[in-house]
């Protein structure tokens, strides 16, 4: 059985660029990335770093070489602090003892050189999901990285977290740092990528500037096909309700209250949606 996720993939990264990585599901974007960040060992091909061909054999001999990934899921402890998270593994200590008044001061620098907007003494369980993601690419500056990875990192973010990270991302390149963006997210990609190189079934298909490509030649790229951006259907004709929910009460025992006295029906033949921000309503 051949279980092998990526088989052929080029990808060339330039110093000061937002490079991003295009493919549909499944297509070996993450698996591509963890090797770079040392999660995975690849069984054949060369990565060069500065010039140099490297092993990336562990996540710390990535972060050695200047390698950060800011993963799509956080990992990030939430009882602790952020200063306590971003230090976890590279503490701060004086005379053998952790100092945190330095860790902090030295997170808060980092912090607003770079426009990322944390408070190194919040609880993460207390602070938004754009913030906790703020953490998470503060403990790869804090590590030194120069190489920042960022995988799929809309997918949790309200819209306007979205435009905030795109602005970070432009202020850590003009800072000197080089970034991938790993996304399915075309219009995304044209508003902050440079250049995208673009992964089907595990083999990357081409690099283009994002200047000369269209969203329909992206798309077609990523999957192998014509692809129309026009549905034609009929509107639905919405019928009785199959479902109502009224008056309905959540009570955290461990936080507060959370959400109180909904509203909802679902009506046959008619699609609903329910909004909101994560942090909105948590159900235990």
């Amino acid at each position: 059985m051949n279980l092998s996720q990526t088989t052929k993939i080029n990808l060339e990264l330039r110093k000061g660029e937002i490079h991003a990585l295009l493919g549909e599901n499944g297509a070996g974007k993450s698996t591509l990335m963890n090797m770079l960040a040392g999660l995975l060992e690849p069984t054949s091909g060369e990565i060069v770093v500065n010039g140099k061909s490297e092993k990336l054999d562990s996540p710390s001999k990535a972060a050695s070489l200047g390698i950060g990934m800011v993963h799509q899921h956080f990992m990030l402890v939430e009882a602790f602090t952020v200063a306590e998270n971003i230090i976890l593994g590279s503490e701060v200590t004086n005379k053998g003892v952790l100092d945190l008044k330095k860790a902090n001061a030295d997170i808060l620098e980092l912090s607003e050189r770079y426009g990322l907007a944390v408070d190194p003494t919040a609880k993460v369980e207390d602070i938004s999901v754009g913030a906790q993601q703020r953490v998470e690419i503060l403990k790869t500056l804090y590590r030194g990285a120069d190489i920042l990875i960022f995988d799929e990192p809309t997918a949790v973010l309200t819209p306007a977290e979205i435009l905030e990270l795109m602005d970070i991302m432009k202020t850590l390149v003009k800072e000197g740092k080089s970034i991938i963006l790993i996304t399915h997210k075309l219009d995304e990609i044209r508003a902050v990528a440079d250049r995208v190189t673009v992964i089907r079934r595990g083999k990357s298909i081409q690099t283009v500037s994002i200047e000369g490509a269209t969203n329909k030649d992206l798309a077609e790229m990523m999957v192998g096909r014509s692809v129309s951006f026009v549905t034609e259907k009929e509107e639905a004709q919405p019928k009785e309700v199959v479902l109502q929910i009224s008056d309905l009460v959540v009570n955290e025992t461990v936080v507060f209250l959370r959400s109180k006295n909904y509203l909802l029906m679902f009506v046959q033949a008619k699609l609903s949606g329910l909004q909101g921000l994560t942090e909105m309503v948590r159900v235990n």
